[in-house]
């Protein structure tokens, strides 16, 4: 009866069952290994790699396989540089598949394997690299420990970047090794493009280098410089200080990993005054000439204004209260011009309007709606305060009046490479036309008095180039006490003015030693705008700046 019975049970496992059993056998032989597809480049717009993808190794586990996972952790931990403790929990359970420490160098995972560790293997993979450091990072972006974007045009451009995976499916031996005999199943990775950008790596690091020192010499809080080409919209430089270095992105200050020339937003005081003026000599309310008499103080709404520098009466033409930076004056304007036709041409050049970045955490800026406006409120808006709006928007304002009066939406993707090589451009950006040619050119021109000796910028001079331009200095809006404390100093302005080629924007938030746009500002432009000049091969026109009367 017993020989039965194991005769039984025999024909039943190598007869009726078999084929289940050695479909199972098989099955646990199977390992399944992700081919990750290679990530696409970020380059600036000469191709310069920002962003690239070098080959990496993620070490592996098959957990039944190890007999003392304390031992081993104690090995890996200096070569992998993950703690004891936490490789003592990656190694022990009955998991067939854990992963130890994912995108070691193949230097790291060769010093691995020389161990010759129980349950140790091994997956090919890639790692996310930034050959250039801290340059253009906050542009750029970083990703997190899965390859996926977290920041910047790395999260932005996600889907052209990634490409997609593949899949191997494979028999392994008892000791993890592929069988080579069996036939292997799966699909081959599809590449990510390059992405291209406008940024220019030159420009950046003059932009990052000049304006760190300036944050740092001023004592301020936090800077941005943008270099715009008016006629396209590209930006070809877009700093900002705090930065950080992408390789190490967990070890910075979540605040300085994103772009402050996008998400913080600031009210900008007098380079807000070019609107104003735009609009006013758009709709034929004044010309250059007009006069004006400036009293030492206006009161509008019940409350009392008056200018930066305390003075007497005046009479300035508005070319005077540009070059003086008159806020008196400006109010004046203002109210030939009216609240409605303020707003509209507000609007019009894209204030608390997307910049069409589409950049993360793009703020688009704050301008009560003009039926909210009392006295006081156009007053401080036409002037500057009262309105907020980020450094590229305030950089674009000023491409308009240097553009002919059309506003060219900025951009800061060139185009993208495709895996087979080739380019495809990004769409012409959106233009519209904001002011006349007329009223942007003579603005153009009173503009060049700010940066004369006679005007609030003389430091923003540049030996041979015709230079127009604002200063900004304006009271800071403190989030902690709902209250202004503290100042914004800018200065933004283009040349050469009498043919502009580059706009070249400077914001310094809350410095401490001193608060004046054209003293800290306005050498930060200097600098960065000589070598961009130089840099893009621009020469002098050779002409001479208007003389436009300042006062009657």
């Amino acid at each position: 009866m017993v020989l039965s019975l194991f005769v039984g049970r025999l024909v039943q496992l190598q007869g009726i069952e078999a084929k289940a059993y050695a479909d199972t056998a098989s099955q646990q032989r199977l390992r399944t290994m992700v081919l990750t597809a290679e990530r696409g480049e970020i380059t600036d717009v000469n191709g310069a790699a920002l962003a690239t993808t070098v080959k990496a190794v993620n070490v592996t586990a098959d957990q039944t396989q190890i007999v003392d996972p304390r031992a081993e952790a104690q090995a890996l931990s200096p070569i992998v540089a993950i703690p004891v403790k936490d490789l003592v929990t990656q190694l022990s359970g009955t998991a067939r598949f854990a992963y130890v420490a994912q995108g070691v160098s193949p230097a790291q995972w060769e010093r691995v394997l020389n161990l010759r560790l129980p349950g140790i293997y091994h997956e090919s993979t890639t790692k996310r690299v930034y050959p250039e450091g801290d340059l253009a990072a906050n542009v750029v972006g970083f990703v997190g420990y899965d390859g996926s974007g977290l920041g910047g045009i790395e999260s932005s451009l996600q889907s052209q970047l990634a490409g997609r995976n593949g899949e191997r499916t494979y028999e392994a031996s008892a000791g993890g090794s592929e069988i080579p005999t069996v036939e292997t199943q799966g699909h081959d990775p599809v590449p990510g493009s390059t992405v291209r950008l406008t940024i220019d790596r030159d420009i950046q690091y003059v932009a990052q280098v000049q304006l760190a020192r300036e944050v740092a010499a001023s004592g301020a809080a936090s800077g941005t410089v943008v270099v715009m080409d008016p006629a396209t919209g590209r930006i070809l430089a877009l700093a900002t200080v705090p930065t950080f270095n992408p390789n190490h992105a967990n070890d910075a200050p979540a605040a300085d990993l994103g772009n402050r020339a996008l998400s913080d937003i600031y009210e900008p005081g007098s380079t807000s005054k070019v609107m104003t003026m735009a609009a006013a000599l758009d709709a034929g309310v004044i010309t250059p000439t007009s006069r004006f008499t400036v009293p030492p103080t206006l009161t509008r709404g019940g409350q009392t204004f008056h200018d930066d520098v305390a003075h007497g009466t005046l009479r300035l033409t508005p070319s005077g209260i540009l070059a003086m930076s008159s806020n008196l004056g400006t109010m004046k304007i203002a109210e030939r011009l009216g609240a409605h036709r303020l707003y509209d041409k507000l609007k019009a050049f894209g204030i608390a309007e997307p910049t069409g970045l589409n950049f993360p955490g793009e703020s688009t800026g704050l301008l009560p709606n003009v039926t909210a406006w009392g006295p006081t409120e156009f007053a401080t808006i036409a002037f500057g305060q009262g309105l907020s709006l980020n450094s590229v928007q305030a950089t674009s304002v000023f491409a308009t009046i240097a553009n002919d009066g059309v506003r060219v939406q900025p951009t800061l993707v060139d185009g993208v490479v495709a895996p087979d090589g080739g380019f495809v451009a990004s769409r012409p950006p959106i233009r519209h036309r904001v002011v006349s040619a007329a009223a942007a050119q003579t603005l153009s021109r009173m503009m060049e008095g700010v940066v004369s000796d006679s005007g609030t910028a003389p430091q923003a001079q540049i030996p041979g180039y015709r230079v127009a331009g604002k200063t900004g200095t304006a009271n800071r809006v403190d989030p902690s006490c709902g209250c202004y404390r503290g100042y914004t100093a800018s200065f933004i302005g283009f040349a050469p003015a009498d043919h502009p080629a580059l706009v070249v924007s400077v914001t310094l938030q809350n410095p401490v030693n001193g608060h004046f746009g054209g003293m800290l500002a306005g050498p930060v432009f200097k600098k960065v705008m000589s070598y961009a000049l130089a840099h893009e091969g621009i020469p002098p026109t050779g002409t001479q700046a208007p003389h436009l009367r300042l006062t009657w």
